[in-house]
């Protein structure tokens, strides 16, 4: 199978890559199920690159219910050595404020009940695989390089803080995840990091914060409307980021 360049995973409100042309769409059935939805391959200028929306390209999977080894083995199946996670996250530190865009370097998993490693199927080889970095430290530099050729400003490092959903978190909830050092708050982080991990795939999240976790700034209530807008406005300049990613060879 050929190599890919680099593989987009699309979170919330990010359902197809924009510049992607020439797209094969790629039915595959996994040992593991099926992924959220056929992935798209295609180009961007000279790079072959493919995409897979996270919760279905309609959004009609929840957090809880994506086929996260599906998704994975998929991609790596297809020929992608490096994977960027798009992940909408609620803000909870201070200048992860609505709009930015992070890379975060550590995250703590809340999630329960979520089948979280390929080891766990009849005849797997059980190996505890080194985690305590959980993003790879090459591809974070590559992608935060990248935001600083392009313009676009991009916050170096934080934790992330994996809860079930698909509810949103209370405030008490938000608050012991500040006490635990989290600094932004998703549905999604976990176990997608972990199973990148064991395929031995390079692996970074690119968290565009959507709104304010609960009880953080002057949150009021998150609407899906507020969502969407900050997502739309952080994916604009997600486009030239990644763009520059692959032109700076770093994905090749």
């Amino acid at each position: 199978m050929r190599a890919l360049a680099l593989a987009i995973i699309g979170g919330t409100g990010l359902y197809r890559w924009s510049g992607l042309t020439g797209i094969e769409r790629h039915a595959i059935d996994t040992p593991y199920g099926a992924p959220s939805d056929s992935v798209m391959v295609g180009q961007v200028g000279a790079h072959r690159v493919a995409f897979l929306a996270r919760h279905g390209e309609s959004h009609t999977i929840p957090p809880h219910r994506v086929n996260y080894r599906a998704n994975l083995w998929a991609l790596h199946h297809l020929g992608a050595r490096r994977v960027i996670g798009v992940n909408a996250v609620g803000g909870i530190r201070a200048d992860m404020a609505p709009r930015c865009i992070v890379v975060p370097d550590q995250i703590i998993d809340y999630t329960h009940g979520r089948l979280d490693s390929y080891c766990d199927v009849a005849g797997a080889e059980v190996r505890h695989v080194d985690f305590g970095e959980p993003y790879s430290a090459s591809l974070r530099a590559a992608v935060l390089a990248a935001a600083h050729r392009a313009g676009v400003a991009a916050i170096d490092g934080g934790c992330y803080g994996a809860t079930q959903g698909p509810r949103l978190e209370t405030r008490a909830e938000i608050e012991r995840m500040r006490r635990d050092g989290c600094d932004l708050v998703g549905m999604t982080g976990m176990p997608e990091a972990a199973l990148a991990r064991e395929l031995e795939l390079d692996y970074a999240c690119v968290a565009l914060v959507a709104n304010w976790a609960a009880g953080c700034a002057d949150a009021g209530e998150i609407t899906l409307d507020e969502v969407l807008a900050n997502v739309a406005a952080s994916t604009a300049q997600l486009v030239p980021l990644l763009s520059g990613l692959l032109d700076a060879g770093t994905t090749a």
